[in-house]
Parts: C-alpha cells; sequence; structure tokens
C-alpha cells in the first residue's frame, strides 16, 4: 500500500516537471492535453464532545490526451488513473477510489471526417477491493480481477475537435478474473474456476472533451456493448464523465462520476438477491492541480 501511495505522489511530482519543460519545436499534427490533481483531507479530533474520531485521506488523478491528425490518419489515444484513500483509527485503510483506464484509436480516412478504425481499451484497477460488512472483510476485486480488454474494426466520426464516435460493428471484449478466490466464485461473469469470459458484439463509443466556459471543461465516454451471441436484448453501458473547474494556476475543483450497467456483473442486495445493478460513483475533490 506505501508503495501504490510513494508512486501516485511521483505521479503527481512527474506532472509537475513536464510542466515545467519548454518544447523546443512543436508538431502541429499533435494534440496534447491533461489534468493531475491531488487532493487532501485531515480531521483531528481531541476531546470532542460531539464524538467523531481522526481521519486522512487522499487522492489522485491523472487525464491524458495525446491526438494525431495529419492528412488522411486520425490516432487518439486516452490515459486516466486514479487512485484514493482513506484512514480512520477504528476502521484502517480503505479505498475510496481506484481506475486504470487506457485507449487507443486509429482511423485512415474515407471523407473529411469518417474514418475507417480500429480501437483497444483496458480497465481496471490497482489495488484489492473488499466487502466491509461481513466480518471477516471479504475481497470482491484487485489488479485484473476484473480487467476488461476490448478490441474492435469499424468507423470513427469526427465531425469536430471535441467530438468522436466510433461504432465498432465487430468487437471482442474478454473479462479476466485472475484471482482463483473469485474466479472459483463465478465472479464478473467468468464460469466457476475460469479466469476468462469472450463476448462478440458491437460497441458504440461517444467522447465529448469540451471547455464550455473559461476554465471549465468537461470530458464525458459513454460505451454501449451489445453481446451478438448470447443475452442480445440487453446492453452494458460505461458512462465516465469528468468536470473540471480551474480556479487558478494550482487549485482547481473537480467532480467524476462513473456509472455501469453491466448484465454479468451481479450484485448482491441487502435481501440476499443476486442480479445486474446500475452502478454508480462520484468523486468531489477540491485541491492541488496541474494542467498541461
Amino acid at each position: 500500500m506505501r508503495k501504490l501511495i510513494i508512486v501516485c505522489l511521483v505521479l503527481n511530482t512527474v506532472c509537475l516537471s513536464l510542466r515545467g519543460e519548454e518544447t523546443v519545436k512543436k508538431d502541429s499534427s499533435w494534440s496534447l492535453s491533461g489534468m493531475s490533481a491531488l487532493t487532501l483531507s485531515q480531521v483531528s479530533l481531541s476531546n470532542w464532545s460531539a464524538g467523531g474520531e481522526d481521519a486522512i485521506g487522499f487522492n489522485v488523478q491523472f487525464a491524458y490526451n495525446a491526438d494525431y491528425k495529419k492528412a488522411k490518419h486520425l490516432w487518439q489515444n486516452r490515459l486516466e488513473l486514479a487512485y484514493g484513500l482513506n484512514r480512520t483509527e477504528t476502521d484502517g485503510s480503505k479505498k475510496t477510489n481506484d481506475k486504470i483506464y487506457i485507449s487507443s484509436t486509429y482511423g485512415y480516412g474515407l471523407t473529411k471526417s469518417l474514418y475507417v478504425s480500429s480501437m483497444v481499451s483496458f480497465n481496471s484497477q490497482f489495488a484489492k477491493g473488499y466487502d466491509y460488512k461481513p466480518d471477516p472483510r471479504v475481497l470482491i476485486s484487485r489488479f485484473m480481477a476484473p480487467g476488461y480488454l476490448m478490441g474492435g474494426l469499424g468507423l470513427t466520426w469526427n465531425p469536430k475537435v471535441y467530438f468522436t464516435a466510433t461504432l465498432s460493428a465487430i468487437s471482442w471484449r474478454g473479462t479476466f478474473v485472475t484471482s482463483d478466490v473469485l474466479s472459483e466464485q463465478g465472479a464478473y461473469g467468468v464460469k466457476p474456476g475460469e479466469h476468462l469470459f469472450s463476448e462478440m458484439g458491437g460497441n458504440l463509443k461517444l467522447e465529448v472533451n469540451y471547455e464550455f466556459m473559461k476554465n471549465m471543461t468537461i470530458y464525458s465516454r459513454v460505451d454501449f456493448f451489445s453481446n451478438y451471441l448470447e443475452d442480445t436484448k440487453n446492453v452494458d453501458v460505461r458512462w465516465d464523465v469528468l468536470l473540471n473547474m480551474k480556479v487558478n494556476k494550482w487549485f482547481s475543483a473537480n467532480i467524476s462520476t462513473n456509472m455501469i450497467y453491466d448484465n454479468d456483473t451481479k450484485i448482491v442486495q441487502k435481501d440476499g438477491s443476486k442480479g445486474p445493478r446500475l452502478q454508480f460513483k462520484e468523486v468531489l475533490g477540491v485541491g492541488f492541480q496541474v494542467n498541461f
């Protein structure tokens, strides 16, 4: 855990150094943008009659775009990393945010804004996640459990610099569960004892990265995936939004939301029933940030 925290802090330091470097020669074909944010929280109590306990927490977010467009070539890349942790005397350390996302799309122009394209994306998390309701706690996730790898062929429409739509009519999605414990449970759609669940289907991805007001930017990405071979009426949805509001050179506020509906992920309810449910996460941060 300490190593992971150090890595997150080093990541922010690297972003600072990147901001400080001057580019000798810029290639106008490349469009580079991103942000790195660090939020800290701390509570200290002494003889506090209303109750409570000491707590400390942090959240690190990193998002970076590297897009290339020249002649008939379009190459769009995005990296998102996030990790948050909260620690109290009673509960110890619990993660509050954990995300790894990498995507790359290459297109060759058919018209000015339409491209035949191929895409690949990867989703997972850094650290172990637990359900703390049972005692002792129960493992529910870790790196590559689950891990999602997707590849597809289709068309990309890029009419504006801030909007892209990619329809991959031929797509493969692999759900990896490398944890033997979770694999035996048949978690995340894999058959009990197996580590990979493969699906063939179609995927539609819509992306917006737009500065709608001065120092206020919204990034929104929504994926729709339909399995051609099983449960064809069900559509899996993943919608990620990052709203960034810059206060000054070093400080800003940001809100990130993640909404997921996956028909193969069964959520346990209070009454003990299991089934697919709408998942939602929201993270609000106010603190130190570097844009580059």
